[in-house]
């Protein structure tokens, strides 16, 4: 064999040593989206994979992306606040302390009063319609972790842009986190964008125009609603969607997102509501849900599709979830013999009240009990404290009665013999907040799914879990809220030039988005951040040297 020879072949020998994609590693991506669909069970993907046509739609990660069958939330108090800020931040509610959508603190009058996740009278709205009475503003401000968007900007010296999107407030501002740009959600009446104070005074032009595009109206005429709210009219249906995407769009192009002057990555999170919207209204089974998701299938395709024209999906990596599951409807569970059980709360608050104001009688401070909010029933401390009852003695007592209410209930449905197929509601698991914050918890699986949804936001309250597919609601519809698997079952899909594409089933979690992210863009994790790296989905890191930082 000649030298010449000998070197060509050294040379194959060598390119073939290189993975196909090492160019994933030449450069950092450019744009980073991570993309949320409300109430999204984990099963719905592989359920539905057949309407899926598009290249760059649902395909886009069952085809060309890691598609991870077995995520699965690691808390229990699946609610929408909650959610998107475990995947902002990689961490559990106990982590970044934001425990449900509302609940509630002591006003200056010293009574309770119930507070969303998200509001801040610090700041105003910006972009409100005309004649808007509450003006109220949002922050992040009660999200006590980072995100990796924060993450990204502190580690490129503000150089990064991030940016939150959702028709939702909650989901757009926790997910982004902040360091964001800004964050936008849409006035429920109207369908206008609109966002706070806290990140500018006045929409941008670019957003302004949208709003006076006529957008919204067309929207609305793609649903066949003319008239309500926006939010949960339109919201239902796939012009909702695609209504959300061609805000992004709009944001992605003006402020020239994954084409950074400054050559850093950027980021922004995208939350669609609609899936949350019409499965609350009609359950999961329903044919409206999974015409919603196959619809959703071409709007999807034409987003990345455009984002691949303008920034190059080479440049872009994506994550995909959902930030929480949901229950099948009461309707749905009984035709196939399933224990459901869909119940007014007052089954139970009424004479817990009842029980607890005879052994406490009442000092003028309000009742015992303030609202149960799925899963957790608020006591009112004041009322308590007035009884001269302490926290401890309060949620133990009321604890041990709400026991007992159960107990009647189940011996009174037992006493009425057969004839009906539903069953009543069975209390299986109840928890103090003394409990969850003293590490007073049992030594198990559900033991730990309560202790990761411990927030001192709860205040006193007790965390109470139902049987499986049974929920304080109404007789139509469905929720979510539960440590049972279906609320804590979501998709996790991954894109991009270091993403080994495939199928996984081992288990993962929403967290492990912040953690592989934040591992593959360089950067810090989240504060709080416990998820792992999904190393099996990365491709192999050629030898070299080492990849420019943001």
């Amino acid at each position: 064999m000649s030298f010449v020879t000998r070197i060509v072949a050294i040379l194959i020998i060598l390119a073939l040593s290189i993975p196909a994609h090492a160019d994933a590693y030449d450069d950092n991506p450019r744009l980073v989206v991570i993309l949320v669909f409300d109430q999204f069970r984990g099963d719905y993907l592989d359920r539905y994979r057949a309407g899926f046509k598009a290249k760059n739609g649902w395909n886009l990660f069952l085809k060309q992306g890691a598609h991870f069958t077995d995520c699965y939330y690691d808390y229990a108090n699946l609610v929408t606040a909650a959610g998107h800020a475990t995947i902002g931040t990689g961490a559990y509610t106990d982590g970044h302390q934001v425990p449900l959508n509302e609940w509630y603190e002591p006003g200056p009058d010293g009574v309770m009063h119930s507070i969303s996740s998200v509001d801040d009278p610090r700041y105003k709205l910006v972009g409100a319609p005309e004649g808007t009475k509450n003006l109220i503003g949002a922050s992040p401000y009660r999200e006590m972790a980072t995100t990796l968007g924060d993450e990204l900007v502190l580690a490129t010296g503000g150089r990064s842009r991030v940016y939150g999107v959702s028709l939702k407030d909650r989901a757009a501002i926790l997910t982004s986190g902040h360091a964001s740009k800004g964050a936008f959600w849409v006035d429920h009446d109207s369908g206008q964008w609109q966002t706070s104070t806290y990140w500018m005074n006045q929409l941008p032009e670019w957003a302004t125009k949208f709003n006076a595009s006529g957008r919204a109206a067309q929207a609305r005429k793609e649903s066949g609603v003319a008239t309500g709210s926006f939010y949960e009219k339109v919201g239902q249906s796939v012009a909702s969607v695609t209504y959300q995407l061609d805000f992004a769009k709009t944001l992605i192009d003006a402020e020239k997102l994954g084409r950074n002057p400054a050559g850093t990555p950027d980021l922004i999170t995208i939350s669609i509501s609609s899936t949350d919207i019409n499965g609350h209204a009609l359950g999961p089974d329903d044919p409206s849900q999974k015409a919603l998701i196959v619809q959703s299938d071409a709007a999807l395709d034409s987003f990345f599709t455009w984002l691949d024209t303008t920034v190059g999906l080479k440049n872009v990596m994506v994550a995909m979830t959902g930030d929480h599951g949901v229950a099948v409807t009461q309707q749905a569970g009984d035709a196939v013999g399933m224990p459901v059980s869909a119940f007014s709360a007052s089954v139970f608050t009424t004479p817990l009240e009842s029980m607890l104001e005879a052994k406490y009688p009442l000092k003028g401070k309000g009742e015992y009990l303030l609202q149960m909010d799925n899963p957790y029933l608020f006591l009112n401390p004041p009322a308590f404290e007035a009884a001269g009852v302490s926290e401890e003695e309060a949620e133990n007592t009321t604890k041990a009665m709400l026991e007992k209410v159960f107990s009647d209930i189940k011996a009174a449905d037992r006493a009425s013999g057969p004839g009906h197929r539903s069953e009543p509601p069975a209390l299986t698991h109840v928890f103090t907040t003394i409990q969850m914050r003293d590490g007073l918890l049992p030594d198990t699986q559900y033991g730990r799914l309560v202790a990761h949804s411990y927030s001192p936001n709860i205040g006193w309250a007790l965390h109470l879990n139902f049987g499986p597919y049974q929920f304080p609601g109404h007789d139509t519809g469905t929720t979510h809220f539960s440590a049972n698997s279906y609320d804590r079952h979501v998709p996790l899909d991954l894109f991009g030039t270091a993403i080994i594409p495939g199928t996984y089933h081992g288990m993962v979690a929403p967290v492990d988005i912040a953690a592989t992210f934040a591992s593959l863009l360089r950067v810090n994790r989240p504060s709080a951040a416990v998820g792992r790296v999904l190393t099996e989905a990365i491709r192999p890191e050629p030898a070299g040297p080492a990849p420019r930082k943001p």
